[in-house]
Order: structure tokens, then sequence, then C-alpha cells
């Protein structure tokens, strides 16, 4: 009789590989640093996959939209709305980072980062999202420039009709490549994670840890903070009904999101929430939450700011208004193309340290705690949903309840 062995999943691997890397920073203590190469390879293969990745995602997702001119009122209002509680959640999550201050006294080395590099204006910031040579940006990694090239060329394939067709083809086949590339590549985040984390408690010390309980409060009290002032807030100001007739009503998704910590497995019980405890029309529903899935990510881009300044403040490094402007955009516009990505929360934020100027070693610490945060961000994310959902069906006479 064969036995089936049911395999570890691999953000535990990531958990296991960080407290593996905490036992050993302590207990061997320097002589750890022989596996600091394998820790540095890791960070140098989330480099690598940053461009490529970023670009054919965006392109294939802004093309599964569709013709902005055909798209309709529906569409082009759910967008809208998904995109604007992104750029909130964002917002509050850099809120919560200034609050909590959770990397403030780390002290961490800075190794990558640029020295004397000057801060951009906010003026710079908005300028320099458009490239005056779109190779250029790829090449050298302006992560700005690349996404607004992405969604210019995803847009203008779709308008060229049949002669775009070939091109969305080729884009569709590298992001389905380059989804499998970073599947291989977290399968070495264990490793990876195991080493950077004993290499800095080796040098460190055991206090380093404690500003990432900070981190974990500061990501659930602003997934708290969004759900109840911005969902609610929204639902009670459109459909005039409660905040707890919405949140009753999303209940079984919320709670299946964070214990699943899928937004794609969830997708039936929002649907069945939204339709049979809120009214939501078929119409509606199945075409909004879909939708949903693949570009609303506002708990995933809430940690973005949480971590990014986390980062920042552990390596001692000042973000500056335009910098963290930049981060606003680059994970609002990169939210589009990031959804399918297998550990998308961890490269979507090594997409906005990047673009940040921030050292990518902060990225493998937050990697460690990637579980606990990910139940948080999945649930707010798949709430947002029902929340969007709920406002369009009511704006377009879709809501019976």
């Amino acid at each position: 009789m064969s036995q089936t062995r049911k395999k570890i999943p691999l953000i535990w691997k990531i958990t296991i590989g960080f407290v593996l890397g905490i036992v050993a920073g302590v207990m061997i203590g320097p002589k750890v640093a022989v596996v600091e190469p394998i820790g540095k390879i890791f960070i140098t293969l989330l480099k690598m996959l940053i461009v490529p990745l970023v670009f054919s995602s965006l392109v294939v997702g802004v093309s599964s939209v569709g013709d902005p001119k055909t798209l309709g009122r529906i569409g082009i209002k759910t967008i809208l709305i998904y995109l604007g509680t992104t750029a909130v959640a964002i917002v509050i999550g850099l809120s919560m980072g200034h609050f909590f201050q959770p990397g403030a006294g780390m002290n961490i080395e800075n190794v990558t980062a640029a020295s004397g590099k000057t801060a951009p204006t906010l003026a710079q910031v908005v300028i320099g999202m458009f490239p005056s040579n779109p190779v250029q940006a790829l090449a050298q990694g302006h992560m700005l420039q690349i996404i607004v090239f992405s969604l210019f060329f995803g847009i203008a394939a779709v308008l060229a009709g049949e002669k775009g067709k070939p091109i969305l083809s080729v884009m569709d086949s590298i992001a389905e490549t380059m989804y499998k590339v970073t599947e291989v590549v977290m399968s070495l985040a264990p490793y990876g994670v195991f080493a950077l984390i004993a290499v800095t408690v080796s040098k460190y010390g055991i206090s380093v840890l404690a500003p990432f309980a900070k981190v974990i409060g500061a990501v659930y009290l602003g997934c708290i903070a969004h759900a109840i002032i911005v969902y609610s807030g929204l639902v009670s100001m459109v459909t005039k009904k409660s905040p707890m007739w919405f949140f009753n009503g999303i209940k079984e998704a919320s709670i299946t999101a964070f214990v699943t910590r899928s937004s794609s497995a969830t997708l039936p019980v929002t649907m069945t929430c939204t339709q049979e405890n809120m009214g939501v029309s078929e119409k509606i529903s199945s075409f909004v939450l879909p939708l949903g899935a693949t570009i609303n990510m506002d708990g995933t881009a809430l940690y973005q700011g949480v971590c990014a300044l986390f980062i920042a403040q552990a390596f001692g490094i000042d973000l500056s208004l335009g910098a963290q402007v930049g981060i606003i955009v680059t994970a609002t516009l990169a939210s589009v193309g990031t959804a399918g990505v297998p550990g998308a929360g961890l490269i979507m934020l090594t997409l906005v340290v990047t673009q940040a100027g921030l050292p990518m070693e902060g990225v493998a610490l937050v990697a460690g705690i990637d579980a606990v945060l990910d139940m948080a961000r999945t649930s707010l994310n798949v709430t947002g949903d029902a929340c969007v959902t709920t406002v369009v069906a009511k704006t377009e006479g879709e809501l019976s309840l």
C-alpha cells in the first residue's frame, strides 16, 4: 500500500530556516560566517528575478484586463477603487512604520546601499517615473520606469488588435517561465534565510530579534485599521448599511483567507458570502471578485509599507518624502501584475526595496516571519475584494439587500 507524504508548505520551511538560523547564530557564534555565501547567493538570485518578472507579468496583467475603450463603466470603476484602496493601504503601512519604529536601534551594518546618495525630491520621483530610454531602464533596474513602460506596452499591445497578439503570447510565455524560475529560487529560500539570519544573530546578538514583534504588531494593527476605517467606511457611505452588517456578511471568507493564506482558494467562499449574505448579483460578483484576486493586494501593500520602513530603520537609512511616495507608486502599480506569482508578497517586497534603494538583506530578515504576516494580509485582501464588490453592486443597482 502506497502512502502519500504530506509536503511541508514552503512558507513554513522558510520559518523553520529562520528559527534554525537563530539557534545556529547563538550557539555557533562568529564561526557561522562560513554559510554567509549561501545568503549572498540567495539575495543575488532574488535580484535576478525582478526585472524580467515585473516586465512580463505586468504586460500580461494589463492586457488581461482588456481594451480600455471596451472595458466598460464597471471595469474602470472597479480598477480605480482597487488601486485607490491599495494606495491608502500603503500609506497606512508607512504610518504604522513611523509610529512603531520597529527597526529603530537595530544598527545593522549597511553593506549594500550606496553611501552619500542624495534622496530624491517629490518632483524628481514623479518626473523620474517616465523613461526616456526604456532599454536603459530595464538594464539598470529603474523599477518605476519599468512599471510605467510595462503599463504603456501592455495597453498598446491590446490596442494593436491582431497585430499585438503574437507579442502578448510571447510575453505570456516569458511570464509563465519566470513564475517557474521564481518557484526554483524560492525553493532555496529556507537555506538563504537560514544563512542570513544566522550571520546577523552571530554579529549582533539575540536582541536583534526583538523588533520583529513590532513588525508583526504594526502589520496586524494596520490591517485592522484599514478594514474598519477604509472598507467599512466605504461600504457604509455607499450602501448606508452598518459596519457590522458588512463584517458579519463577509466573516466566513475573511476567516477562510486567514487560515488558508490563499485568495484564490477562498474565492468560492467570498462569492457565496457576497451573493447570499450581502445581496450582490452574480453578474457583479463573477466579474469584480476574480479581478480583485488578480489586482487587489491591499494587505500585501500595507505590509510593504511597514517592512520598507523597518528595513530602512534597521540599516540606519532615512527615507525622504520622495522615496516614500516612490514606495506608494511602485507598490500600487506593481499590484496589477504580481498576484499570481508564488511568494508574491516577498517578491513584491524585493521590488519595493530595490526602488527605494534599501539593502536586499532586509527582505531575507522579514521572510522569517512571513507566514505570520501572510495570514493577516491575505484576510485583508479578501475583505477588500468583498468591499469593492458590494460598493460597485450598489452603484450599479445590483444590490438586493
